[in-house]
């Protein structure tokens, strides 16, 4: 149900993981959407709507005109994962941080009242296994990303005041289906190796925790942030998950093995991973929100887009190797285009 008040909501990377559920659960609740975003993996993603426009453009270049007549944003844009953020580290800062606070002032002068910054329980980087931590914990952001989605926290939740409310939600790993569907996410990924190969790929040594969170409840969050009481949730950070889904690598391989029909055997991979983090969700909770799916739903309905053939694992799908993929023909088209094409040239009478 629309939120009383906001009508039109902005979302940058709307084309993404995340934003290609989300986009269409905020347009059945009668939404208004500008969705703002490069497509790098591709259009189409979206549905045809009468009320969703989309621009086709770079989040760093984003200007007053983009966010006019907007009553909220949702500011989903980012290089995603840890492993692009080290290949890309200057351009990670630049959208997952950069970016997002000149959004977020933009957005305020223009007179939205709303702005959602989607941040990651990433930022907490390792913790010992004993301590919980919530929203006043210190944190210790670990990799370029979780460091830029800390440096937007704090450049924008002190935008806050009366009339503008800005929040920030610190979520778990995302898992899922979608359109835009990634098997470079923890779940996602265990369970297309297990379903295809019979083996599940586990990143040393298990023992690391992680708050994991469906896809459709990490929107209905977001969403959730539209309608609550400003005077709740204005300049302030949540931990976006619940208890249910705080799992330690190990056991949620067996999980996801235990989900995958047939039997599967689970192969250890890479370092040990030191990033490990168990989070609280009381504050989120007193706000009203809970989680609707476990990571076993999230196996089921991957199991199902690949048995049905709606999906499969491609280069596309894994997100450093796209962006690697996409640098590289950018290279090679660059070296041979000449006069606006390669094989079919412009005119030049």
């Amino acid at each position: 149900m629309k939120s009383p008040g906001i009508d039109s909501v902005f979302v940058t990377g709307g084309g993404g993981y995340i934003g290609t559920v989300l986009v269409p659960m905020l347009l059945d609740d009668g939404y208004k959407v500008r969705v703002l975003d490069r497509f790098f993996f591709g259009e189409g993603k979206l549905p045809d709507h009468d009320n969703l426009e989309i621009i086709k453009e770079d989040a760093r270049h984003i200007d007053a005109s983009h966010l006019a007549g907007m009553d909220a944003v949702i500011d989903l844009v980012a290089i995603s994962n840890d492993p692009s953020g080290e290949l890309f580290k200057d351009a990670t800062m630049d959208i997952n941080f950069q970016s997002r606070f000149r959004t977020a002032k933009l957005a305020k002068e223009a007179g939205a009242k709303r702005y959602v910054l989607p941040s990651s329980c990433s930022n907490y980087g390792y913790l010992d296994e004993k301590y919980v931590a919530d929203e006043t914990s210190a944190l210790n952001p670990l990799t370029t990303y979780s460091k830029a989605n800390a440096e937007a926290e704090a450049a924008i939740m002190p935008l806050a005041d009366e009339n503008f409310c800005p929040v920030a939600l610190r979520q778990g790993t995302v898992f899922g289906y979608s359109p835009r569907l990634r098997f470079d996410l923890a779940v996602n990924g265990m369970t297309y190796g297990a379903w295809k190969t019979g083996k599940l790929p586990l990143m040393r040594d298990g023992k690391q925790w992680r708050p994991m969170i469906h896809i459709r409840d990490t929107s209905r969050a977001q969403m959730m942030m539209l309608g609550v009481d400003a005077d709740k949730i204005r300049g302030e950070i949540f931990n976006t998950g619940s208890d249910e889904n705080v799992y330690q690598i190990g056991p949620l391989g067996q999980l996801v093995a235990d989900t995958v029909p047939g039997d599967v055997e689970v192969e250890w991979y890479g370092d040990v991973d030191h990033r490990s983090y168990r989070v609280a969700f009381d504050k989120i909770s007193a706000i009203g929100f809970d989680t609707e799916f476990t990571a076993v739903d999230g196996v089921n309905e991957i199991i199902e887009a690949l048995e049905a053939g709606d999906t499969d694992r491609t280069t596309e799908t894994i997100t450093l190797e796209w962006y690697a993929e996409l640098v590289k023909w950018q290279k090679i088209i660059k070296s041979v285009e000449r006069y606006g094409g390669i094989i079919e040239i412009d005119d030049q009478d």
